[in-house]
């Protein structure tokens, strides 16, 4: 089946996207310090090569893209310490002449690539027709989703970005407006 006017453009902004992505990875896996990171960068390497592939080939000739994405699985190891007892953000300076990236600046950068892709991914897939693509922008979606998590992990672990619990007051006072159905 023929790509629409509307995959094509989406699958052609995907594909920018994702030379971007690969090239500041590269730069990313050659400047990280922090062993756990680097681990992170380079496994999820591959797998974003192999997203920009088959994008390319869907461009190429719709009609034999497999679409086939080796989807990760959620890695959850890393929340394992008590969320009760987690710090606020350490505080943060931009530094506005960079010469090279700090782990934090590397983090962040790609943890807001994937959160962007990932919106992309699933505005994309909602609009496609073939159900082939449809099917490869879901994984490349869920994909993104579990990176993203992987990374999000790393720097609330390292207080890099803030996770703050809710107390009871503010779920009470949200859970006040709303009601169950009953039919």
């Amino acid at each position: 089946m023929k790509l629409t006017i509307c995959e094509l453009s989406y699958l052609n902004e995907l594909i920018s996207s994702c030379v971007n992505t690969i090239t500041c990875m590269s730069l990313f896996k050659n400047q990280v310090t922090d062993n756990e990171l680097k681990s992170l960068l380079s496994t999820h390497f591959p797998i974003h090569v192999e997203d920009y592939n088959r994008k390319v080939e869907f461009v190429k000739n719709a009609d034999i893209a497999t679409g086939k994405l080796n989807v990760p699985e959620l890695n959850t190891s890393i929340f394992t310490e008590n969320l009760n007892n987690s710090k606020l953000a350490e505080s943060v300076t931009v530094n506005t002449n960079v010469t090279h990236l700090t782990d934090r600046e590397i983090a962040l950068s790609y943890f807001l690539t994937l959160k962007r892709a990932g919106k992309e991914y699933a505005i994309a897939s909602m609009e496609a027709i073939n159900l082939t693509l449809r099917q490869f922008l879901k994984d490349a979606y869920t994909m993104s989703c579990n990176h993203s998590y992987e990374v999000y992990e790393w720097m609330a672990k390292n207080n890099y970005y803030p996770i703050i619990l809710t107390t009871g007051e503010q779920t009470g006072d949200i859970s006040s407006i709303y009601n169950t159905i009953s039919l």
